[in-house]
């Protein structure tokens, strides 16, 4: 287990990672579940807009502790730092089984569903075009941290531009806006229903911690980390914010409701016979750089818990002429090619994002312990608020995971169980390497 990831990316490849990651699919088709549970249109941009707040403040917990710590892993170097190591294994082995490897098999399988629309597809092939598209960006990042950055800045400026066209289509185009002053009302409100339309655009911002996972290959990390993680969070708000502005300006919120291609509607009324065709194909070039995103930071967490003996050792390795840790990157593609052709993504990811805020709250509480544990580490960032930030956004998540508990108990409780399942495998692997 030989070989150190080189620092290659620079600040315009980091950012791309986060926007690029977190702009996939969700934006085109969750705005239906959300006026499901807010049938106000003030109360739906009130969750965009705070649920991005809420990733920007996650966001900042992650520049400062990835400043101090800008190592490959990320997020589990953290909780390793602050909790100890179970804790920090049982988020890389969340992730692996369930968030990420499901969240790329679901993007995977809307690949394919969305590709459909321009080549005809039977359910086989539509399988092999999933397995296909994972194959072909796993091998990509195989082969070199460079290719993938530059797949995901070409992906990126490709789906900013598409979700421009669509917005400025809406928002500037002749037709009456279905806005009236009944639908800005502010009623219907519940903390129940809000926090189930949190639950949507939660998975729609899911994405920007990533960079963490590849800190150790960012140049000048305390400086860029912030300002990726910053500028990145950041711009996304802004698109999101634009969208729904744009969605409500053509469409009436009932119908938004009741239209799961809520993005494809507003597209065909406002630009007409193309509109439906642009949506679809920002679609795939949205889900192309979500997954490219993933396969090339996520398997940094394995490589990180092997270099700790949590992991086998050829998890650990990199590769000698790509300089990649290649086992890790071949077996998540392995993993979520299963999960696809399978089908058992679904239930894998709809206990996901559950899973994932558990993770991420202690992440920002990491921030109050390590100050006390390690008050003379250098700390180039600072977290804005402090203690109020990470405080109010670990207090925020940890009301998520407990709404989302109340009102999905069979998911939560799977999910629990799938977190749970890793102690074992932990105790198991420290054993085996004597520790």
């Amino acid at each position: 287990m030989t070989g150190e990831l080189p620092r290659r990316l620079e600040s315009l490849d980091a950012a791309a990672i986060v926007v690029g990651t977190v702009i996939g699919s969700g934006i085109f088709l969750t705005p239906h579940a959300v006026a499901r549970s807010l049938p106000s249109a003030s109360l739906i941009l009130i969750v965009w807009l705070f649920t991005g707040l809420l990733s920007f403040f996650g966001a900042l917990a992650f520049a400062e502790l990835g400043t101090m710590m800008p190592a490959t892993g990320g997020q589990y170097v953290y909780l390793r730092e602050a909790y100890g190591p179970l804790w920090a294994f049982l988020c890389g082995w969340t992730l692996f089984l369930v968030v990420q490897s499901g969240g790329i098999a679901t993007l995977a399988v809307g690949f394919a569903i969305y590709l459909s629309h321009f080549v005809p597809l039977s359910p086989a092939m539509s399988r092999v075009a999933a397995v296909g598209l994972v194959a072909i960006l796993t091998w990509v990042n195989y082969r070199g941290v460079g290719a993938g950055a530059a797949t995901q800045k070409l992906f990126t400026a490709l789906k900013i531009s598409g979700l421009a066209l669509i917005i400025g289509g809406a928002l500037f185009s002749g037709s009456e806006s279905s806005w009236d002053a009944s639908s800005w009302a502010l009623s219907g409100f519940s903390l129940t229903h809000f926090g189930e339309a949190m639950i949507a655009t939660l998975w729609t911002y899911e994405g920007w911690n990533v960079i963490s996972f590849i800190a150790g290959e960012v140049k000048r990390p305390q400086r860029n980390l912030p300002l990726s993680l910053g500028a990145g969070v950041g711009l996304v708000i802004t698109i999101y914010l634009l969208a729904n502005v744009a969605y409500l300006k053509a469409l009436p919120i009932g119908e938004i409701a009741a239209t799961e291609r809520v993005a494809a509607a507003v597209a065909e009324r406002t630009l007409g016979s193309l509109g439906a065709a642009t949506v679809t194909l920002t679609i795939l070039l949205s889900i192309i750089g979500s997954i490219n995103g993933s396969i090339m930071t996520v398997p940094r967490i394995y490589f990180a818990q092997a270099r700790d003996g949590l992991l086998f050792a050829s998890f650990g390795r990199v590769h000698p002429l790509f300089q990649t840790p290649s086992f890790s990157i071949l077996a998540q593609g392995i993993w979520v090619a299963i999960l696809a052709v399978s089908g058992s993504y679904e239930k894998l990811f709809s206990y996901s994002m559950f899973a994932a805020w558990i993770f991420y709250g202690m992440a920002a509480l990491a921030v109050l312990i390590l100050r006390r544990k390690q008050p003379d580490r250098p700390r180039p960032y600072r977290m804005w608020g402090y203690p109020v930030t990470p405080l109010g956004f670990a207090a925020v998540s940890f009301w998520f995971v407990g709404n989302t508990i109340w009102t999905q108990p069979g998911p939560s409780l799977a999910g629990l169980l799938l977190i749970a399942a890793g102690v074992p495998l932990y105790y198991w692997r420290r054993r085996s390497v004597g520790r």
